[in-house]
This record gives structure tokens, C-alpha cells and sequence, in this order.
């Protein structure tokens, strides 16, 4: 059985959970489990180290408990978010002087959220809904999802987070680099620009799964956003 214990957001998700125990605001396993949407055994299993957890329970766990979630990513030492409130509006500390220059810049669109946000990434009531979080020297508004399946793989695997700069429309693409692009639904491919004449009519997105997936082509008209991959988050950690 595979040890999933190394991962840090697991690693330190462990510490929450003792940490919410400690302070009273859980009362054991079937109470947070209650919470992050999921049962006694899957929180069982991941404080033994025997699964992950998953991007959807780290939702609710930020939402619930005002966890950090630049602490499970093992960036920050504070275990609660600043100025965050816990279950019956318990205050959990101010804002220290290291904080007060900090902001939550990323907003992270989990695979269940990719539907609604292909729909709805313009509305800025629908994004102020999502989880945000940052991550030391990624400025600018960013968005991360949860890339899910393995066409991208070895590049994106399974599970992995992608950072990504959203690029306005008619600015100049890079050949071969790998972007997010949002049609009706949302992927991360490589991308070539298909031209007829001096002009780009489309994209050709590639996998880099190539012996599975094969290359297709969309046009510019059906293209809602391109966003920029800056970095991933495999296994919970920057690379």
C-alpha cells in the first residue's frame, strides 16, 4: 500500500486536525468529517497515511475552520488565516506585522468547479466564491486548478495544481508551451497556432500523452480564455 504520509499537505493537515481536537472546535474524526463532505474512515485513512486528501475537503477545510491554506502547502508556520473565524465566531488572532503586507492572490478552481468556471469566469461574484490562497513571488491575479486525468502526463500528472496568468485576447502565444484554454470546458495542452496567411484561425492542442491522445484543433471563435501555466503544484509541493 502506498505511503501517502510524505506529503506535506497531508503531513500538516495531520497537525490541523489535532490542533482543531486540542482547541475543542472538533470532536473527533466523525465530526470533521461531517464538515469536509466525507466519511469517518476517509479521515482514518488519511491521518494513517493511506490516502490523500483531496482538493474538494481542502476546500471546506479552509472554508470551515479558517485553515491557511499557504500552511498545508507548507509555505506559511500560521495554522489559521488572518483574521479568520472558527465555528461560532471564536476570533483566532489578529494580524501580525509579518502578515499585514500579505494577500491571497491565487484563486483555486478544483475539477469540480471546472464546468462553472468555463461558464462563469468573467463574473467576479462567481470568483469571489472560490478559495484563494499565494504562494511567495507569483504576484498578479492568478488562478490555479486542479488538473484531473493524464494526458498531460509526465509533465501534469494527476491531481496536480496549475498557476496560471490569464493573457488578454490578441496577445502574442508561444508555440509549443503549455497553456489553460477555456472553450466549453477547460483543459491544459500544449498549443501550436494554426495561421492562414499572416493571420492565427486556430489552435492545435497537444497532449503529452501523445500515444493516447491525439492532437485536435480549435478554432479562435470558440476560445473563451487562454491562461499562461507559471508553475505547478504536484504531490503539494512548487515545481
Amino acid at each position: 500500500m502506498a505511503d501517502f504520509s510524505d506529503h506535506i499537505v497531508n503531513q500538516r493537515f495531520k497537525d490541523v486536525y489535532y490542533e482543531l481536537e486540542r482547541l475543542n472546535l472538533i470532536k473527533g474524526k466523525s465530526d470533521i468529517a461531517k464538515h469536509l463532505g466525507t466519511y469517518n474512515h476517509v479521515i482514518n485513512s488519511i491521518l494513517k497515511g493511506q490516502r490523500n486528501i483531496t482538493v474538494d475537503q481542502l476546500h471546506r477545510l479552509f472554508e470551515t475552520y479558517g485553515v491557511d491554506a499557504n500552511y498545508l502547502f507548507g509555505i506559511a508556520d500560521d495554522i489559521f488565516a488572518d483574521g479568520a473565524t472558527l465555528p461560532g465566531e471564536i476570533p483566532v488572532r489578529s494580524i501580525s506585522e509579518r502578515q499585514m503586507g500579505s494577500r491571497s492572490n491565487i484563486t483555486l478552481v478544483p475539477e469540480q468547479a471546472m464546468a462553472g468556471y468555463a461558464l462563469e469566469h468573467q463574473d467576479s461574484s462567481y470568483l469571489k466564491n472560490l478559495t484563494k490562497f499565494s504562494i511567495p513571488n507569483l504576484d498578479g491575479e492568478l488562478i490555479a486548478f486542479e488538473i484531473q486525468g493524464d494526458s498531460m502526463m509526465p509533465t501534469i500528472t494527476n491531481g496536480d495544481l496549475v498557476v496560471c496568468d490569464p493573457i488578454e485576447r490578441g496577445e502574442p502565444l508561444r508555440d509549443n508551451h503549455v497553456y489553460v484554454v477555456v472553450t466549453d470546458s477547460v483543459v491544459a495542452k500544449r498549443i501550436q497556432q494554426v495561421r492562414e496567411g499572416d493571420r492565427v484561425t486556430s489552435l492545435r492542442l497537444i497532449s503529452d500523452n501523445d500515444h493516447v491522445y491525439k492532437p485536435y484543433t480549435v478554432e479562435l471563435e470558440e476560445i473563451r480564455q487562454i491562461l499562461k501555466v507559471k508553475c505547478r503544484l504536484t504531490s503539494y509541493a512548487i515545481a
